[in-house]
């Protein structure tokens, strides 16, 4: 009897290793001793000391971080709705004329729109910050040209308009990521199907509600999800519009993530403490990883009978 012995797949480890160790250098270890740190205490001389879940009660009993905290929260949370409200659907309208409507120049446009979300966020941020400046910005003469002028008012600089204009500042910037995925989506449905539709009579608007845009549910709860950690990951815009992490006009677009810049450095006369940043971030990590689990156990099942 001759018995063949299998060799291990020794190349599959060789290849992987590089990713494996990248991803664990530069995010898992991180992660780990970020929620290791948030279990410890640290005295004026930097020795640090197991506490257990003081950090945590502490962050929730104080009366200024609680409402620092819950505040950041709520504040993330109307970030995430403004861009899932404006965001998402601009650019499912934006991918549907350009994979169905016979557009001339679709290359020139979809490039366009995509070219923001290359641009670094600093550059963003300070290009905005110059537009709509309302001492030396261009943005009231841009809108006198079409008879606004009235509406311009300083909205980065108002509690009730600043987190809006942050908002939109950011869906300007990536709302071509969503757009080209969308579009993929779209143009990789099989012509099959929509010669079916159109031989059977559908006029293009119904052909899009009940074949194409179902078809897409999968690639629709990607860009949400996406949307929803990449939100509640927002820090850059915030700090380079407002020059710092001082959370804008009666901390109005105070995000998570500014919350947990200015507890662990400091900021103006507040201490930094490390321990408390820790903890901070520990519970940025608790809020997305259970807004992703909960999408994966009870939205992806449902949209992945929708892939074709």
């Amino acid at each position: 009897m001759i018995m063949i012995l299998k060799r291990f797949p020794w190349h599959i480890p060789i290849f992987l290793a590089p990713a494996f160790c990248i991803y664990g250098l530069f995010s898992a270890i991180p992660l780990i001793d970020t929620l290791r740190l948030s279990f410890f205490v640290e005295d004026a001389h930097g020795v640090r000391s197991f506490s257990g879940l003081q950090n945590y009660g502490f962050l929730f009993r104080d009366p200024i971080m609680a409402q620092e905290f819950w505040n950041a929260l709520w504040v993330n949370c109307r970030f995430f709705m403004i861009n899932m409200l404006v965001q998402n659907p601009v650019a499912l309208i934006l991918a549907a004329l350009m994979a169905t409507a016979k557009i001339k120049g679709v290359v020139i446009y979809r490039t366009a729109i995509f070219l923001p979300t290359l641009l670094s966020v600093v550059i963003v941020g300070f290009i905005w910050k110059l537009i709509l400046s309302p001492v030396w910005g261009v943005g009231e003469t841009m809108m006198s040209w079409v008879g606004l002028e009235a509406w311009f008012g300083p909205w980065l600089g108002q509690q009730e308009t600043a987190l809006v204009t942050v908002s939109l500042i950011s869906v300007w910037q990536y709302i071509g990521l969503p757009m080209i995925l969308i579009y993929a989506a779209l143009i990789g449905i099989p012509d099959e199907l929509l010669d079916a539709a159109y031989v059977d009579g559908s006029r293009p608007l119904r052909t899009f509600f009940q074949i194409q845009l179902p078809l897409i549910y999968p690639t629709l709860g990607l860009v949400t999800i996406l949307t929803f950690v990449g939100n509640f990951n927002a820090f850059d815009l915030m700090y380079t519009v407002y020059s710092g992490a001082g959370g804008g006009p009666e901390k109005s677009v105070d995000l998570l993530g500014t919350l947990f810049y200015r507890t662990f450095f400091g900021f103006a006369s507040q201490i930094g403490s490390t321990t408390m940043g820790a903890t901070v971030a520990s519970l940025m990590f608790v809020i997305i990883l259970a807004g992703v689990a909960a999408y994966f156990f009870f939205i992806q099942r449902r949209l992945l009978r929708f892939q074709y």
